[in-house]
Protein backbone atom coordinates (compact mmCIF):
# COMPACT_ATOMS: atom_id res chain seq x y z
CA UNK A 1 0.00 0.00 0.00
CA UNK A 2 1.06 3.66 -0.29
CA UNK A 3 0.52 6.70 0.76
CA UNK A 4 -2.82 7.68 -1.17
CA UNK A 5 -4.03 3.95 -1.06
CA UNK A 6 -4.05 3.90 2.91
CA UNK A 7 -6.13 7.74 3.01
CA UNK A 8 -8.40 6.48 0.63
CA UNK A 9 -8.95 3.40 2.91
CA UNK A 10 -9.61 5.51 5.97
CA UNK A 11 -12.35 7.95 3.85
CA UNK A 12 -14.03 4.77 2.70
CA UNK A 13 -14.07 4.01 6.94
CA UNK A 14 -15.58 7.29 7.68
CA UNK A 15 -15.28 10.37 5.76
CA UNK A 16 -13.90 13.33 7.69
CA UNK A 17 -15.22 16.96 8.14
CA UNK A 18 -12.06 18.37 7.53
CA UNK A 19 -8.99 17.75 4.56
CA UNK A 20 -6.00 16.15 5.83
CA UNK A 21 -2.82 14.86 4.26
CA UNK A 22 -1.13 11.35 5.28
CA UNK A 23 2.76 10.90 4.54
CA UNK A 24 5.17 7.99 4.65
CA UNK A 25 7.94 9.57 6.56
CA UNK A 26 10.30 6.38 4.64
CA UNK A 27 12.03 6.40 7.77
CA UNK A 28 11.91 3.82 10.58
CA UNK A 29 11.39 5.40 14.79
CA UNK A 30 12.07 2.72 17.68
CA UNK A 31 9.69 5.38 19.45
CA UNK A 32 6.32 5.38 17.87
CA UNK A 33 5.14 4.15 14.04
CA UNK A 34 3.24 7.26 13.18
CA UNK A 35 1.85 10.44 14.52
CA UNK A 36 -0.50 13.44 13.98
CA UNK A 37 0.04 17.09 14.01
CA UNK A 38 -3.16 19.14 14.50
CA UNK A 39 -1.88 22.32 13.13
CA UNK A 40 -1.10 21.22 9.74
CA UNK A 41 -3.63 18.24 9.66
CA UNK A 42 -1.00 16.12 8.82
CA UNK A 43 -0.57 12.50 10.02
CA UNK A 44 2.62 11.01 9.64
CA UNK A 45 3.24 7.41 9.41
CA UNK A 46 7.01 5.81 9.69
CA UNK A 47 6.01 3.11 7.28
CA UNK A 48 9.91 1.77 7.43
CA UNK A 49 8.70 -0.02 10.88
CA UNK A 50 6.49 -1.92 8.35
CA UNK A 51 9.43 -2.53 5.88
CA UNK A 52 8.91 -6.38 5.80
CA UNK A 53 6.04 -6.20 3.70
CA UNK A 54 2.98 -8.76 4.00
CA UNK A 55 -0.66 -8.95 4.49
CA UNK A 56 0.00 -8.82 8.70
CA UNK A 57 2.58 -5.93 8.14
CA UNK A 58 0.30 -4.03 5.69
CA UNK A 59 -2.66 -4.34 8.55
CA UNK A 60 -0.50 -3.40 11.36
CA UNK A 61 0.35 -0.84 8.99
CA UNK A 62 -3.02 0.40 8.99
CA UNK A 63 -3.81 -0.21 12.49
CA UNK A 64 -1.49 2.68 13.05
CA UNK A 65 -2.94 4.85 10.74
CA UNK A 66 -6.56 4.46 11.98
CA UNK A 67 -4.93 5.35 15.26
CA UNK A 68 -3.19 8.61 13.99
CA UNK A 69 -6.56 9.31 11.83
CA UNK A 70 -8.95 9.11 15.39
CA UNK A 71 -6.60 12.04 16.60
CA UNK A 72 -7.62 13.90 13.35
CA UNK A 73 -11.31 13.61 13.39
CA UNK A 74 -11.09 14.40 17.35
CA UNK A 75 -9.89 17.15 16.03
CA UNK A 76 -13.01 18.06 13.92
CA UNK A 77 -14.89 17.41 16.76
CA UNK A 78 -13.29 20.11 18.89
CA UNK A 79 -13.16 22.54 16.23
CA UNK A 80 -9.69 21.73 14.75
CA UNK A 81 -7.83 21.68 18.09
CA UNK A 82 -6.83 19.32 20.38
CA UNK A 83 -5.93 19.03 24.42
CA UNK A 84 -2.09 19.02 25.52
CA UNK A 85 -3.24 15.28 26.63
CA UNK A 86 -4.74 13.53 23.26
CA UNK A 87 -5.36 10.29 24.76
CA UNK A 88 -8.53 10.97 26.34
CA UNK A 89 -11.56 8.91 26.69
CA UNK A 90 -13.14 10.47 23.88
CA UNK A 91 -10.08 9.85 21.73
CA UNK A 92 -10.37 6.04 22.37
CA UNK A 93 -14.06 5.84 21.77
CA UNK A 94 -13.56 7.53 18.48
CA UNK A 95 -10.80 5.12 17.88
CA UNK A 96 -12.34 1.81 19.04
CA UNK A 97 -15.34 2.65 16.74
CA UNK A 98 -13.11 3.31 13.23
CA UNK A 99 -11.63 -0.14 14.17
CA UNK A 100 -15.58 -1.90 14.41
CA UNK A 101 -16.16 0.02 11.11
CA UNK A 102 -13.27 -0.66 9.62
CA UNK A 103 -13.62 -4.65 10.63
CA UNK A 104 -17.48 -4.61 9.10
CA UNK A 105 -16.32 -3.01 5.86
CA UNK A 106 -13.21 -5.88 5.50
CA UNK A 107 -10.85 -3.19 5.13
CA UNK A 108 -8.91 -4.09 8.17
CA UNK A 109 -8.58 -7.31 10.33
CA UNK A 110 -8.43 -7.35 14.47
CA UNK A 111 -4.98 -7.69 15.23
CA UNK A 112 -5.36 -9.60 18.27
CA UNK A 113 -6.83 -12.57 16.44
CA UNK A 114 -5.39 -15.17 14.85
CA UNK A 115 -2.72 -16.23 17.71
CA UNK A 116 -4.42 -19.47 19.90
CA UNK A 117 -1.80 -18.83 22.49
CA UNK A 118 -3.30 -15.53 22.68
CA UNK A 119 -6.86 -16.20 22.50
CA UNK A 120 -6.44 -19.10 24.79
CA UNK A 121 -4.77 -17.00 27.22
CA UNK A 122 -7.59 -14.29 27.09
CA UNK A 123 -10.07 -16.64 28.06
CA UNK A 124 -8.29 -17.56 30.93
CA UNK A 125 -7.80 -14.56 32.22
CA UNK A 126 -11.74 -13.63 31.71
CA UNK A 127 -12.65 -16.79 33.02
CA UNK A 128 -10.55 -16.75 36.40
CA UNK A 129 -9.74 -13.34 37.01
CA UNK A 130 -12.19 -10.80 35.52
CA UNK A 131 -15.76 -12.92 36.50
CA UNK A 132 -14.16 -14.01 40.09
CA UNK A 133 -12.83 -11.11 40.90
CA UNK A 134 -16.43 -9.70 39.66
CA UNK A 135 -17.89 -11.88 41.50
CA UNK A 136 -16.12 -11.62 44.58
CA UNK A 137 -16.75 -7.97 44.91
CA UNK A 138 -20.72 -8.83 44.28
CA UNK A 139 -20.93 -10.80 46.80
CA UNK A 140 -19.30 -8.38 49.24
CA UNK A 141 -22.35 -6.32 48.86
CA UNK A 142 -24.30 -8.82 49.56
CA UNK A 143 -22.27 -9.53 52.92
CA UNK A 144 -21.93 -5.76 53.63
CA UNK A 145 -26.03 -5.70 53.21
CA UNK A 146 -26.45 -7.73 55.70
CA UNK A 147 -23.57 -5.76 57.99
CA UNK A 148 -25.76 -2.84 57.52
CA UNK A 149 -29.12 -4.27 58.79
CA UNK A 150 -27.58 -5.62 61.62
CA UNK A 151 -25.87 -2.30 62.51
CA UNK A 152 -29.73 -0.92 62.18
CA UNK A 153 -30.76 -3.53 64.27
CA UNK A 154 -27.44 -2.72 67.18
CA UNK A 155 -28.23 1.16 66.99
CA UNK A 156 -25.05 1.66 65.63
CA UNK A 157 -23.81 3.40 62.41
CA UNK A 158 -22.99 1.32 59.81
CA UNK A 159 -20.54 3.90 58.30
CA UNK A 160 -18.62 4.03 61.54
CA UNK A 161 -18.50 -0.03 60.70
CA UNK A 162 -17.15 0.70 57.87
CA UNK A 163 -14.30 2.84 58.78
CA UNK A 164 -13.59 1.66 61.60
CA UNK A 165 -13.77 -2.02 61.79
CA UNK A 166 -13.65 -3.01 57.65
CA UNK A 167 -11.29 0.09 57.27
CA UNK A 168 -12.49 0.54 53.87
CA UNK A 169 -13.35 3.65 51.79
CA UNK A 170 -17.16 4.39 52.14
CA UNK A 171 -17.40 4.81 48.36
CA UNK A 172 -16.06 1.05 47.70
CA UNK A 173 -18.43 -0.42 50.21
CA UNK A 174 -21.62 1.48 48.76
CA UNK A 175 -20.56 0.41 45.40
CA UNK A 176 -20.02 -3.12 46.38
CA UNK A 177 -23.74 -3.02 47.72
CA UNK A 178 -25.03 -1.32 44.71
CA UNK A 179 -23.30 -4.22 42.61
CA UNK A 180 -25.63 -6.55 44.35
CA UNK A 181 -28.58 -4.66 44.69
CA UNK A 182 -28.53 -3.95 40.65
CA UNK A 183 -27.33 -7.46 40.58
CA UNK A 184 -24.95 -6.68 37.50
CA UNK A 185 -23.08 -9.53 35.54
CA UNK A 186 -19.62 -10.26 37.25
CA UNK A 187 -18.39 -11.29 33.57
CA UNK A 188 -17.78 -7.37 32.77
CA UNK A 189 -15.48 -7.43 35.73
CA UNK A 190 -15.33 -5.48 38.94
CA UNK A 191 -13.89 -2.04 37.35
CA UNK A 192 -16.87 -2.10 34.99
CA UNK A 193 -19.36 -3.43 38.10
CA UNK A 194 -17.92 0.22 39.71
CA UNK A 195 -19.11 2.09 36.19
CA UNK A 196 -22.44 0.55 36.33
CA UNK A 197 -23.15 0.56 39.20
CA UNK A 198 -22.70 4.65 39.22
CA UNK A 199 -25.70 4.58 37.03
CA UNK A 200 -28.59 5.33 38.28
CA UNK A 201 -31.17 5.14 36.11
CA UNK A 202 -32.14 1.78 35.14
CA UNK A 203 -32.69 1.81 31.63
CA UNK A 204 -29.58 3.33 30.63
CA UNK A 205 -27.40 0.84 33.20
CA UNK A 206 -29.08 -2.38 31.38
CA UNK A 207 -28.47 -0.79 27.92
CA UNK A 208 -24.39 0.32 29.33
CA UNK A 209 -24.27 -3.39 30.50
CA UNK A 210 -25.48 -5.01 27.34
CA UNK A 211 -22.90 -2.79 25.39
CA UNK A 212 -19.76 -3.97 27.43
CA UNK A 213 -20.93 -7.81 27.15
CA UNK A 214 -21.37 -7.48 23.68
CA UNK A 215 -17.57 -6.04 22.88
CA UNK A 216 -17.67 -2.31 23.18
CA UNK A 217 -15.05 -0.74 25.04
CA UNK A 218 -14.80 0.96 28.27
CA UNK A 219 -14.29 4.09 26.93
CA UNK A 220 -16.98 4.01 24.11
CA UNK A 221 -19.58 3.20 26.71
CA UNK A 222 -18.51 5.70 29.01
CA UNK A 223 -18.45 8.53 26.52
CA UNK A 224 -21.96 7.43 24.49
CA UNK A 225 -23.17 7.59 27.87
CA UNK A 226 -21.97 10.90 29.18
CA UNK A 227 -22.80 12.49 25.49
CA UNK A 228 -26.18 10.39 26.18
CA UNK A 229 -26.76 12.51 29.40
CA UNK A 230 -25.72 15.95 28.13
CA UNK A 231 -28.37 15.28 24.96
CA UNK A 232 -31.16 14.88 27.41
CA UNK A 233 -30.64 17.37 30.10
CA UNK A 234 -28.55 20.23 29.17
CA UNK A 235 -30.32 22.17 31.84
CA UNK A 236 -28.79 19.47 34.80
CA UNK A 237 -25.21 19.74 33.37
CA UNK A 238 -25.57 23.40 33.15
CA UNK A 239 -26.61 23.74 36.69
CA UNK A 240 -23.67 21.05 37.91
CA UNK A 241 -21.37 23.42 36.19
CA UNK A 242 -22.85 26.39 38.03
CA UNK A 243 -23.10 24.62 41.61
CA UNK A 244 -19.05 24.13 40.77
CA UNK A 245 -18.29 27.39 39.77
CA UNK A 246 -20.10 28.42 42.57
CA UNK A 247 -17.89 26.17 45.18
CA UNK A 248 -15.38 27.37 43.43
CA UNK A 249 -15.56 31.07 43.51
CA UNK A 250 -16.62 30.71 47.58
CA UNK A 251 -13.05 29.16 48.13
CA UNK A 252 -11.12 31.52 46.41
CA UNK A 253 -12.89 34.24 47.80
CA UNK A 254 -12.41 33.25 51.71
CA UNK A 255 -9.04 32.48 50.55
CA UNK A 256 -8.14 36.02 49.20
CA UNK A 257 -9.50 37.34 52.59
CA UNK A 258 -6.71 34.75 53.92
CA UNK A 259 -4.47 36.55 52.10
CA UNK A 260 -4.95 39.72 52.30
CA UNK A 261 -5.16 39.47 56.15
CA UNK A 262 -1.72 38.03 56.30
CA UNK A 263 -0.33 40.10 54.19
CA UNK A 264 -1.99 43.11 56.24
CA UNK A 265 -0.48 41.39 59.38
Amino acid sequence: MNQDQVKAKLLAIEDAPLEFSLVFSGKSSKKVNGLYKPESREIIIHNRNFAAGGEQNENLLLYTAIHEYAHHLHACSRGGTLQARAHTSEFWAIFHGLLEKAQAKKIYHDVFQGSPELEKLTEIIREKFLLENGSIVKEMGRQLLKAHDLCASLGVRFEDYVDRVLRIPRVAANMAIRMHQYDLDPAVGADNMRFLAGIRNGGDREAAEKALLGGKSPDTVKTAFRSKNAEEDPKLHLEKEKARLERTIETLTKRLAEVKKELAR
